[in-house]
């Protein structure tokens, strides 16, 4: 039986609730990070003030200190409205694009012994670089061909992100026997049914409107929807 609209929407819902969950672990330390500081800042300022004599200066430093990691909290919390769709935003370069999606999966795929390698030109922001929009689309996009990638094959050495032309990116694998995985590496790869394949990867990509070249051991990814 052929699947309808709503059913594809649902298969499309489901990779990207995915996704969310396997990028769920870096945002979780984006969050309880600034909160561990806080708690240390705030048990030093409390021996502070219970000194008998206080110092302004170190409790000024203190607060300061408290300050800024509510900032980082505040800012934390509110970057999860970039995962929704319907959120209109201001787009997204290519760089910061492949920054954000390496950043959010590089431990748990070094957990795997699988190394995340970015070409030199797309590790440093250019000037005037063009912003693509709907960020929250392209990241899905970007984490479901990591995911993909991550899954589909047994020998995956590499991962290697590149530059294709000016609206494009490839993600490509290097086989290779993974080295170093921790023993707890199976804690943080998904169960084979929800692995993330080619028929996931395509809904998704078709449920957002992008076009995807999908190989065994690659992906391209056009910036532009389509």
């Amino acid at each position: 039986m052929k699947a309808s609209p709503g059913a594809r929407s649902w298969i499309a819902a489901g990779v990207r609730h995915e996704l969310l969950i396997r990028a769920l672990p870096a945002l979780r330390h984006d969050m309880t990070g600034p909160v561990s500081v806080m708690r240390m800042g705030l048990l030093m300022l409390r021996r502070q003030v219970a000194a008998p004599a206080i110092d302004p200066v170190v409790c000024e430093q203190r607060v300061t200190l408290i300050d800024s990691q509510i900032a980082e909290l505040v800012n934390a919390v509110r970057s999860l409205r970039d995962w929704e769709l319907a959120i209109d935003d201001e787009g997204i370069t290519r760089h910061a694009l492949v920054a954000q999606g390496v950043g959010l999966m590089r431990a748990a795929f070094e957990l795997q012994g699988i190394h995340l390698q970015v070409d030199g030109a797309l590790q440093a922001p250019i000037d005037g670089a063009p912003k693509w929009p709907s960020s929250a689309a392209l990241r899905y996009l970007f984490l479901g061909a990591l995911g993909y990638l991550h899954d589909t094959p047994t020998d995956v050495g590499t991962v290697t992100v590149s530059a294709d032309g000016d609206d494009a990116l490839w993600l490509r694998v290097t086989a290779g026997e993974a080295d170093g995985a921790d023993a707890m590496a199976g804690a943080h790869r998904a169960p084979r049914m929800l692995a993330i394949d080619a028929i996931a990867l395509q809904s998704l990509a078709d449920d957002l409107g992008y076009a995807l070249a999908i190989e065994r051991d690659a992906v391209r990814l056009t910036l532009a929807a389509a």
